[in-house]
């Protein structure tokens, strides 16, 4: 269920970043011109960056690690437009898809998804019991 609800969310911020003309990030239907193919490509892309981020994302983190103190941090947001740029790289072997034109265009979307991300965060968590 938790999957399923950041699958969710990411595809909101995919949204919202293919709503930004400058970033130059869009994302293909499969069937153009449907409102419910652009939704469901949406989630399908959504779910591949999340597998993604899970998995190839956790090891160049664990390996990036001494980056991680050295920069204190901000390596994350290159990390994060790598995984973009992969799950574009990914859906590029299909007609549809994301794609994201560079890949400092991608680290700027990354950011913008990442802090889409946090809101929700905050504002689904689930609250503590007192």
């Amino acid at each position: 269920m938790r999957f399923l609800i950041r699958a969710v969310i990411n595809a909101f911020a995919l949204w919202v970043v293919t709503l930004i003309d400058p970033l130059r990030v869009s994302v293909v239907p499969f069937a153009p011109g449907e409102t419910l193919q652009f939704v469901l490509t949406l989630l399908i892309v959504a779910a591949i960056f999340a597998v993604v981020n899970t998995i190839i994302g956790t090891i160049i983190r664990i390996v990036a690690f001494p980056l991680y103190i050295l920069t204190l941090g901000l390596i994350s947001l290159v990390v994060n437009g790598f995984l973009l740029w992969i799950t574009a790289w990914l859906t590029g072997f299909v007609s549809w898809g994301l794609r994201v034109e560079s890949f400092w265009l991608g680290v700027v979307a990354a950011l913008i998804i990442s802090v889409i991300n946090f809101i929700f965060g905050i504002v689904l968590r689930p609250q503590l019991k007192r």
